[in-house]
């Protein structure tokens, strides 16, 4: 089962208060790029996949999509989603991505905005998703650069045994890692560039763009304090094909 985070009081209560939540696509940096890999949603039926709060779920509808359905596992982040939508081509409901159930051919476009990395079984999830594509349907995610998920503090991780494995820690070491963000312990999965990619492949999907999110000069100059970030990119963008 995925980890829900978000329905933990404190945790949801500060997360709350982060740019993305506050202003919602506007206040993700990645955003602009995000949205330049996106094909035309006119009359399309799109899959909002870790929709949160459905800033995603209402943008699309809102530039032509015929329909959208918003998956979350987390209760309070889909009352929020709900609260703010007065749209009944939007539907959303409840689901733990690990094992969810998808009809086929469904949809057009499945779009993910830094949930995938939360999935220890991505290849269950990508399989699902290329099956309630239609063929050439696409698939458009962001997730954090492996470079953010590749630390690991020595002793986190554990053979099969339950040892300590203090050497798996490396960027080339995919597997599960865990780190403190606003005072929770969060469980994600690490994989490097080349293992996203693979992972794409082995569940039918063509790799149409990828992207190693920096921010662009404009963006530096409203945001100068973004500058470390065109040394160490915060997010790997992708869109993708279903063959």
């Amino acid at each position: 089962m995925t980890q829900n985070i978000y329905d933990d009081p404190d945790f949801h209560a500060a997360y709350m208060r982060l740019p993305r939540s506050v202003s919602g696509l506007e206040g993700a940096p990645e955003w602009p790029s995000l949205r330049t890999m996106l094909p035309r949603l006119d009359g399309a039926r799109v899959l909002d996949v870790g929709c949160g709060l459905g800033w995603f779920s209402r943008w699309a509808r809102e530039n032509g999509a015929a329909s959208v359905l918003g998956l979350d596992i987390s209760k309070r982040m889909l009352d929020g989603a709900r609260a703010a939508t007065d749209d009944t081509a939007i539907t959303y409901a409840r689901a733990d991505l690990e094992d969810v159930a998808l009809p086929e051919g469904a949809f057009d476009l499945a779009y993910s905005s830094l949930a995938l990395h939360y999935i220890a079984g991505l290849d269950g999830l990508l399989a699902a998703l290329a099956r309630a594509l239609v063929p050439g349907g696409m698939l458009v995610a962001s997730v954090e650069h492996p470079v953010f998920t590749a630390p690991a503090t020595p002793g986190w991780l554990t053979d099969a045994a339950g040892a300590p494995a203090w050497g798996l820690n490396g960027y080339l070491d995919e597997g599960r890692r865990e780190v403190d963000w606003l005072g929770t312990r969060v469980v994600k999965q690490h994989r490097t560039v080349a293992g996203w990619l693979a992972a794409l492949r082995r569940a039918g999907f063509n790799l149409a763009r990828l992207e190693e999110w920096a921010p662009s000069l404009a963006q530096l100059e409203k945001h100068p304090e973004w500058v470390n970030h065109r040394q160490i990119p915060n997010f790997l963008l992708f869109a993708a094909t279903r063959a």
